[in-house]
C-alpha cells in the first residue's frame, strides 16, 4: 500500500501513458467506503485514462432488475455478497477499464483476492465527516438504516479501513475539486510504472 501525498495539477500525456503502462492490460478497481466518491472519480479517472467505466452496484441493479435496498431487504446482506462477488468476477474478465465497487466488495475475501491477483486496487480513503455530510441526506444506504446512522458509519469505518488498506493504492478523498483526486489517482497508478 502507498499513501499518495496530495498534489494539485492536471495529468499529462506522459503520466496518462504511464499509469496506462502500469494497468497492463488490468482493470483499475475503487474501494472504500459509501461517500468515498468511487463512482464520480472513478468515471472521471477513465475518461482520463480513455477506459470505460462501470459501476457494480449499477451493474448488480441491472441484472437483477432490483434495487441494492430490495436485494437487502429480500434476501439479506450475505446473499447480495455473493451475487455482488459474481458480478464483479465477471466484470473484471471482461476488457480493462474503471470498476467502481460497493463497500462492502472489498470486504469479502474471494472478491478481495480476485481484486488483488487481476486488477489495480484504488482506495479512496474519507473522514468521517466528509463521508457523513455525504451521505446523511440518502436514505439509499441499507446499512445506514439503524437508530444512530453516523455511529453505525464510524463502526464500519472501523472494521473496514484496516482491510481497505490492502489495497494497492491510497488517496485521500477530501472536499476539493473532483478533477483533483482523479488527477491523483493518475499520478498514483504511473508511480507504480515507476517504481518498476
Amino acid at each position: 500500500m502507498q499513501v499518495i501525498p496530495q498534489q494539485e495539477g492536471v495529468p499529462v500525456a506522459d503520466v496518462v501513458e504511464a499509469a496506462k503502462a502500469a494497468l497492463d492490460g488490468r482493470c483499475l478497481v475503487f474501494v472504500g467506503l459509501m461517500g468515498a466518491g468511487k463512482s464520480v472519480i472513478g468515471r472521471l479517472t477513465a475518461n482520463l485514462l480513455g477506459l470505460s467505466f462501470v459501476d457494480s452496484d449499477h451493474e448488480i441493479e441491472r441484472v437483477s432488475r432490483m434495487t441494492i435496498s430490495e436485494l437487502f431487504e429480500l434476501y439479506g446482506e450475505d446473499e447480495f455478497r455473493s451475487l455482488e462477488a459474481r458480478v464483479i468476477a465477471r466484470l473484471m474478465r471482461s476488457e480493462p477499464q474503471v470498476l467502481s465497487t460497493g463497500g462492502g466488495a472489498f470486504i469479502n475475501a474471494g472478491t478481495r483476492d480476485l481484486i488483488k491477483k487481476e486488477a489495480v486496487s484504488v482506495w479512496l480513503r474519507a473522514d468521517i465527516d466528509v463521508l457523513w455530510e455525504r451521505v446523511r441526506k440518502r436514505n439509499s444506504r441499507p446499512l445506514l438504516k439503524t437508530a444512530d446512522p453516523r455511529q453505525t458509519l464510524q463502526t464500519l469505518m472501523d472494521h473496514r479501513y484496516p482491510i481497505y488498506a490492502e489495497a494497492d493504492l491510497v488517496v485521500q478523498s477530501r472536499d476539493v475539486q473532483r478533477e483533483t483526486v482523479a488527477d491523483e489517482v493518475v499520478e498514483a497508478v504511473a508511480e507504480l510504472k515507476r517504481r518498476k
